[in-house]
């Protein structure tokens, strides 16, 4: 049973008024009235002696450690009073308090078992990443160095050396992705805010992936029709806003239907306009949409290779939107197709840069 300090002073002094009481009124020089007096004295002042007793001698010790535990928490909550005394049950507060401390430091373990889990597939998958380039050139450059120079004409060598550089590129522009995710997530990279037609902007980037759209038969529309002759200004990095919206533009090309329509809409809302790319493709299926934004990851392993790419475009997409006070989202039905989509702030007057 669970007795706190007040029940228990309360049934001590109790037992010592009744055992005084009792001997008192045996005694026959004592009255009635005296003897009730008296009991009614013993009870309060054992009772007092008794509970300041507790107090001073056991739950000012754990009171000290009740302190000690809120000067742990100091960084997590507001820090309470140290004045304890009187106030009820400090045992089962300290383990109550004991208790929640204790879950969340599992809570912080489970977490850091799960964020190691991922350190090692990241490593796992970034090592692949670099490999792959990297054995590329050396085959292609060791080859070359190996045979001998009457064995491979100079049309060959050059078209080697080309592909060893082009293997080379691929390795550069990843190892540049890595470093910008990195000084993203570190919050290193500071945007640049400036007031830009976010209408301007997108036109530029249809005209600079067109003849890669052409490839594919893919036509790239903007929406709705009717946008303000006077331009769309919003307030952001202009040159992040443009990978971010490249990187969503070049992936709905790549992995929309052939013959098939990139639909990019700008729309009003408020304070702020919504930028959404569509595409027509296959779609992503719900256990993938919660993780398209993770560095490295592929739905579909082959198809994604082929279609090049570091891997890293979404995550640094992501990271350059939340930059903004943003967050990116996914709607996505399989067989229908994929829509990305952000939110960008309206400036609120003032001269549009880049306008049309």
């Amino acid at each position: 049973m669970n007795f706190s300090s007040r029940t228990i002073a309360v049934f001590i002094a109790l037992l010592v008024a009744g055992v005084l009481t009792t001997y008192a009124r045996v005694a026959p020089t004592l009255p009635f009235r005296e003897a009730f007096l008296g009991a009614s004295i013993t009870v309060a002042v054992c009772f007092l002696l008794v509970y300041l007793s507790f107090e001073a001698l056991l739950f000012r010790e754990i009171n000290g450690v009740y302190a000690g535990l809120e000067n742990i928490k100091r960084k997590e909550f507001k820090k309470l009073s140290n004045k304890f005394l009187f106030r009820p049950e400090p045992v089962k507060r300290v383990r109550d308090e004991i208790l929640q401390m204790a879950e969340r430091r599992q809570q912080e373990l489970d977490e850091l078992v799960r964020l190691q889990a991922l350190r090692r597939e990241f490593l796992a998958d970034v090592s692949h990443e670099l490999k792959t380039p990297l054995f590329a050139a050396q085959g292609f450059v060791h080859t070359i160095l190996d045979d001998e120079e009457d064995d491979i004409d100079l049309a060959t060598r050059r078209k080697f050396l080309r592909k060893a550089a082009t293997s080379l590129d691929t390795l550069d522009a990843l190892v540049q992705d890595l470093v910008t995710i990195a000084q993203l997530e570190k919050g290193v990279v500071r945007m640049r805010r400036q007031r830009f037609d976010v209408i301007v902007l997108v036109r530029e980037i249809f005209e600079l992936l067109e003849q890669q759209a052409n490839r594919r038969g893919t036509r790239l529309e903007l929406f709705p029709p009717g946008l303000p002759a006077t331009g769309l200004p919003v307030i952001a990095d202009r040159n992040r806003i443009r990978q971010v919206l490249i990187n969503l533009i070049d992936n709905a090309i790549k992995y929309g239907r052939d013959q098939g329509r990139v639909v990019v809409s700008l729309v009003e809302s408020g304070r702020t306009v919504r930028i959404a790319v569509r595409d027509d493709g296959a779609g992503i299926a719900p256990e993938h949409q919660a993780r398209i934004f993770e560095r490295f990851y592929r739905i579909d392993k082959s198809r994604s290779r082929e279609s090049g790419g570091s891997g890293l475009g979404l995550a640094i997409s992501k990271h350059i939107v939340e930059a903004h006070k943003s967050t990116i989202k996914v709607k996505s039905t399989v067989g229908e197709g994929t829509t990305l989509e952000f939110k960008l702030t309206k400036p609120k007057s003032g001269p549009v840069e880049g306008a049309a």
